[in-house]
């Protein structure tokens, strides 16, 4: 398992098989997918499969990571970088409802953020939430986001786009 950062709290690493059966947890809770569009995976099986097809890593340099909680040492959600349909670099998150609030979201984005701006050297990330997602709209605005849009992004009609350019990510970097 390959540790791309970390944070006080959490470690950022690369999703493997043996994630499995989190991953396929993480998946099964209707309110953790409620605004994404995605659906459930059918079984631990299908999100082995799943785990172990995954090529971002490969193809891309980079892709979602796992987030362990340093104190406890257990997988908690994933956050990361996606190269999308429409060949840009999103940020991405997803926890246990068991962790919401306890500003995991957030800590983690900020360290894709500084992953991919200083290692990637990417110029630009942009975050995609639907607009009755304010939880993870708020994240995106702690981040120093901006808002850019608002399209049609994989069935959730109303989803809002937020990008930051490398610059101002570099001007706010101590928010």
């Amino acid at each position: 398992m390959k540790k791309i950062t970390e944070t006080n709290r959490l470690i950022l690493r690369e999703l493997d098989s043996n994630d499995s059966e989190n991953f396929f947890n993480l998946n099964s809770d209707p309110e953790v997918l409620k605004y994404t569009g995605d659906l459930p995976f059918s079984s631990i099986v299908d999100a082995k499969k799943f785990l172990i097809n995954y090529s971002d890593y490969k193809e891309n340099g980079f892709g979602r990571w796992a987030v362990i909680l340093k104190e406890t040492e257990s997988f908690i959600g994933w956050s990361g970088l996606k190269l999308n349909e429409e060949n840009l670099v999103d940020i991405g998150f997803r926890f246990f409802k068991k962790e919401w609030g306890k500003g995991y979201a957030t800590e983690s984005a900020k360290a894709v953020l500084d992953y991919g701006f200083t290692i990637l050297k990417l110029k630009e990330i942009i975050g995609r939430a639907s607009k009755d997602n304010i939880s993870s709209i708020r994240v995106l605005e702690k981040l120093k986001m901006t808002f850019w849009k608002q399209d049609r992004f994989m069935g959730v009609e109303e989803s809002l786009y937020y990008r930051i350019k490398k610059n101002d990510y570099i001007k706010n970097i101590n928010f």
